[in-house]
């Protein structure tokens, strides 16, 4: 049995909703706690490093496509295994476009979408934020460490 569709109207035998009508705001939005929250669902697809760095790759050669041996090349200690993972969940979502040549062995060239060039600038900003105050925060864990255990 499957879940209805978020938005759907209560089967039979559940309560009704107390959430707003369907031609409200989305359910969970600015609700960080909330599972369906729009901002907690991209971070759970974006947040890790390997798809920020493969965003930054490609938004680098962009319009060109990048063959996936040289984003892997790129992308220092990616598994073949995790770059083709993240890949799949990106152009799943929207962001990425993939080609595949038709050879022996088969090419296989991506590039960002436009969705997916849009998510460069507020990836930039998280970049800068990091370069900016990583120091601050080595410091922090440094002071922590040195903390006793029972502190």
């Amino acid at each position: 049995m499957t879940a209805p569709p978020a938005g759907s109207a209560p089967s039979a035998g559940s309560a009704p909703s107390a959430g707003p009508a369907p031609s409200a705001a989305p359910r969970g939005r600015g609700d960080l706690f909330d599972p369906l929250c729009p901002t907690r669902r991209l971070l759970d697809r974006i947040g890790t490093k390997w798809t920020s760095m493969a965003v930054k790759v490609l938004a680098e050669a962009h319009p060109q496509e990048v063959r996936f041996a040289e984003l892997r090349r790129r992308m220092a200690g990616v598994s073949q295994k995790m770059l083709s993972v993240t890949l799949r969940g990106m152009v799943r979502d929207g962001l990425v476009a993939r080609r595949v040549e038709p050879t022996v062995p088969p090419r296989v060239h991506y590039r960002l979408t436009d969705l997916g060039l849009s998510l460069e600038g507020p990836l930039s900003a998280i970049r800068n934020w990091a370069e900016e105050h990583m120091a601050e925060i080595d410091h922090a864990n440094a002071r922590a460490d040195d903390l006793p255990p029972d502190a």
